[in-house]
């Protein structure tokens, strides 16, 4: 498959990829970014209510069903990553394998999630510092945390422009936080439980709670299974950082499907170890009780740790914040990768020769998510809750053209070998088809005004907000289209299945394969 022909030598040869800094992440530092890039602790505590509501005594095998299309997703971006190892993952396989239309919108996906989701990783890790204080004048104070909110996203926008080294340390030490934090509440909530001093209204688990056939309804269900794609979401991080990877064509793939088994034990443990603590019950810190929906982990703290609450209050901050560093990367380099292959203006493109990171794309969506955050604060705080939960419809878009590009890229393949048809066929299809019934179904029940927060033009606003964001691409793109700089793009010159790998503001190229592999 791959050309071997002929390059060159009159001209010294670039450094690979797109002027980024290589060779800086092992398994072990892909591994954690992808993890920390879920923000497990403040997924778990935005999450676990609002699944236990929606499917009952269900929410751990909705945890466990959810996963499975993450799972075989990331054999698709790990197949995909293998074959062309670019910083644009999504953007750049879907447009090698479908066209640039349809690859642009898969970009535009990747970036509208990672904005959403910065206005609230903002949000959450502002009022848990202030929590902290225990004052209610402090972190009810909606200026004031907004406003260390944009504090906190210009302090991870400065250490994801120093470089990777920086961050990845600092995500090391973030992440370890964490999963003490998660360790201690499992044990401690199932202590309690078998030693018999957990509050009136725990249970011991049930192997019930891990039974598909239990599910009562088809709206509940699909809206555990939108929120659990929202936890699991981040793990991909990892194949962002490919080109600064020491063996872009392996680790990164590696990470992601690591990054989603430890997930998977991860979330399933402290749903299990909270439903057993806590109970159903629809009052108290059961988690039935819609007060609690919002945030499991502020109704059970000092039930659980008792004086040392102010533990688990840190570790949700902690993971707000690292979360907010590792969902910058991924959307600089989404609009880098774009830059380069002339979907956006080539400002995006720009490599900080000292740091050699995106400094102008970093710092250009971080703007962006700070003008999001503050703006949908100003208008309504009900919004802005409603934006996280319309962030599932453009995870699962982004997410099933990947899965389907990767199909057909490979469909002269996959039926060479068993590993072939598994890996680049049947996980893939079977992780496309889920997401998108996820996608079409949530839709439709998002549409109901009754869903979420608010009511927009009479129908449900977390329709209008996860809709509306996507339909915004189609009109940017467009826009776009009419630009000089983009013909290229749009007519199949500057990214196909046998493209070069262009350096930003430079005139030379990268040798590739057909393949995009390194000749």
């Amino acid at each position: 498959m791959a050309d071997t022909s002929a390059v060159s030598t009159e001209a010294p040869r670039p450094p690979a990829g797109k002027g980024l800094a290589v060779g800086k992440l092992g398994l072990v530092g892909s591994t954690v970014i992808g993890l920390a890039s879920t923000a497990p602790v403040y997924s778990l505590a935005a999450t676990v209510g609002f699944v236990v509501l929606a499917v009952g005594a269900q929410a751990p095998i909705a945890m466990i069903l959810a996963f499975i299309p993450m799972f075989l997703t990331a054999y698709a971006y790990r197949e995909l990553n293998r074959a062309v190892p670019d910083c644009g993952t999504a953007f750049t396989w879907v447009t090698k394998a479908f066209g640039p239309w349809t690859g642009w919108l898969a970009g535009w996906g990747v970036a509208v999630a990672g904005i959403i989701v910065l206005a609230n990783l903002a949000q959450i890790g502002s009022k848990y510092l202030w929590l902290l204080t225990n004052n209610p004048d402090l972190y009810e104070n909606v200026p004031l945390v907004t406003a260390t909110g944009v504090v906190f996203i210009g302090l991870m926008t400065f250490v994801s422009v120093r470089g990777l080294e920086i961050g990845e340390r600092l995500q090391n030490i973030l992440l370890a936080v964490q999963y003490v934090a998660l360790a201690l509440f499992v044990v401690l909530a199932l202590w309690a439980v078998f030693t018999g001093t957990a509050p009136e209204g725990s249970t011991a688990p049930q192997l019930d709670w891990f039974n598909p056939f239990a599910f009562t309804s088809l709206s509940g269900f699909t809206e555990a299974i939108l929120l659990c794609l929202f936890i699991y979401w981040g793990w991909d991080t990892c194949l962002a950082l490919n080109e600064e990877t020491k063996d872009p064509a392996r680790i990164p793939g590696r990470a992601a499907v690591l990054s989603t088994v430890i997930l998977l034990v991860t979330y399933v443990s402290v749903t299990v170890a909270a439903m057993a603590f806590a109970g159903l019950g629809t009052s108290g810190i059961g988690l039935g009780n819609e007060g609690n929906a919002e945030d499991v982990f502020l109704a059970l703290k000092d039930a659980i740790f008792g004086p040392w609450a102010w533990l688990l209050v840190i570790a949700v901050c902690v993971s707000a914040i690292s979360s907010t560093q590792t969902t910058i990367l991924p959307t600089a380099r989404g609009t880098l990768a774009m830059a380069t292959y002339k979907a956006l203006p080539a400002a995006f493109g720009r490599i900080s020769p000292k740091f050699q990171t995106p400094r102008f794309a970093t710092i250009f969506m971080s703007v962006v998510a700070v003008t999001f955050y503050v703006g949908m604060t100003l208008v309504s705080e009900n919004i802005l809750a409603d934006t996280i939960l319309s962030i599932g419809l453009a995870i699962a878009f982004y997410y099933a053209l990947t899965s389907y590009a990767c199909i057909w890229y490979f469909r002269r393949e996959i039926f060479t070998t068993v590993r072939n048809f598994l890996f680049k066929g049947l996980f893939p299809l079977l992780g496309g088809l889920m997401l998108t019934a996820a996608f079409i179904q949530s839709a439709i029940d998002m549409y109901d005004p009754d869903y979420g927060y608010t009511v927009i033009f009479r129908i449900g606003g977390v329709f209008v907000v996860g809709v509306g964001s996507l339909a915004l691409g189609v009109v940017l793109m467009v826009v776009w289209a009419f630009f000089p700089r983009s013909k290229d793009f749009f007519a199949g010159r500057s990214l196909n299945r046998e493209t070069e790998v262009l350096v930003p503001d430079s005139d030379q190229v990268v040798p590739r394969s057909v393949d995009g592999g390194l000749m």
